[in-house]
């Protein structure tokens, strides 16, 4: 299979990766050429360090790199069976890009997003062939992350959503179809995540770094919220909460929080500019968390929770289908447990009391119940 992919940053090349390993021939189009150099030698020392802990052979690396071929237009993608698109999450380039790409490729080529966020069926609206445009949305790092979330609009061809979802099976993925609503299944359910760690730490009830502690030893999750956001990039972690509230119609559960909007416009991003919620510029010292049992285990059951709520909400409104919903939890963000069988394990009754402890506490829609919660409670 031809696969274009625009777009040659960190999720661009990984995604180009899965695919020449999986043998297709991958042309990889960066509207910054020399980005696409540096992703292309990138990409190349990934492999290597790949063979040097015998996680793939020497002949495999030159496969896959010899897959690999740098388009200076997006005419090179003309033979193109699909295109992903991995740039900016900013809804009028993206477009700009799809209006400009059908031009150049057969009426056949499968067009996919790897938006996180913005709807697709808006992405594709005003394209010519609208039924053969898709959401194909991988988690990052693309290569090591097994999570694909499958997104049809309602102008999607029918048997579209199924044909991906077998491409990605076969490219060895886990892959699951989500319907087209803001933040899909996962940066839909994991709001919580964020928003309520930053929520809790804008009160002064705790701190960063003992909101993650207590979701590390309590709920055994691989990072806490600030880490993660770190991770990530606080400005893509706000950038997503933002879109997805804008796009519930400024619903208060997905409000964003001010905090992050500061760390943003401070360009205090996390890793990737030395600091975050954490330093991470050398000599820095690592907050050590203050333990006590009785705040972290307020901090824990009000986040999980929140969570839970979202999931039980998610299958409410068949946005997946439940092993999808718990798939995506687990193989999207490493969630260490599906958040509806955590729910039956914690007791949803429990679930529904805190969350209404919170409504009497804050009189906030953003603590109201799913109605499915309060029926299984």
């Amino acid at each position: 299979m031809n696969v274009g992919i625009i777009g040659a940053g960190t999720m661009g090349i990984g995604i180009a990766q899965v695919a020449a390993t999986n043998g297709c021939k991958v042309w990889v189009y960066d509207a910054n050429s020399k980005q696409v150099e540096t992703a292309t030698l990138g990409l190349e020392k990934t492999l290597t360090k790949l063979v040097d802990k015998q996680k793939i052979s020497t002949e495999k690396m030159t496969e896959i790199l010899a897959n690999v071929s740098i388009a200076t237009d997006l005419k090179d993608f003309k033979d193109c069976e699909l295109v992903i698109e991995a740039i900016i999450e900013n809804k009028e380039i993206k477009t700009k890009v799809f209006a400009e790409l059908e031009n150049h490729v057969s009426e056949n080529c499968i067009i996919g997003s790897n938006t996180s966020s913005i709807s697709i069926t808006s992405l594709g609206a005003e394209l010519k062939y609208p039924e053969r445009f898709i959401g194909i949305h991988f988690f990052n790092p693309a290569p090591l992350m097994p999570l694909v979330e499958i997104i049809p609009s309602l102008l999607t061809e029918k048997s579209l959503a199924e044909r991906m979802y077998n491409l990605m099976k076969d490219w060895g993925k886990v892959p699951v179809i989500a319907k087209d609503i803001p933040g899909f299944i996962v940066n839909r359910i994991a709001r919580p995540f964020y928003g309520e760690g930053l929520r809790i730490v804008e009160e002064n009830i705790a701190t960063p770094e003992q909101v993650d502690d207590a979701m590390r030893t309590l709920g055994n999750f691989k990072m806490g919220p600030f880490e993660l956001m770190d991770l990530i990039g606080v400005d893509v972690n706000f950038s997503v909460t933002t879109t997805v509230y804008k796009d519930y119609f400024n619903d208060p559960k997905y409000k964003p929080s001010l905090l992050q909007q500061r760390m943003s416009e401070a360009k205090l991003h996390g890793r990737k500019t030395g600091k975050g919620f954490f330093d991470y510029r050398e000599g820095a010292e690592k907050p050590i968390a203050r333990k006590d049992d009785a705040l972290y285990e307020q901090i824990f059951l009000r986040i999980i929770s929140m969570l839970i709520n979202e999931a039980v909400e998610a299958k409410r409104l068949g946005v997946a289908n439940d092993e999808d919903i718990e798939l995506a939890m687990q193989k999207g963000v490493n969630y260490p447990k599906g958040l509806l069988s955590w729910g039956r394990e914690i007791g949803y009754t429990k679930i529904s009391e805190t969350l209404q402890n919170l409504y009497n506490e804050y009189q906030e829609e953003r603590y109201r119940q799913s109605p499915l919660l309060n029926k299984l409670a």
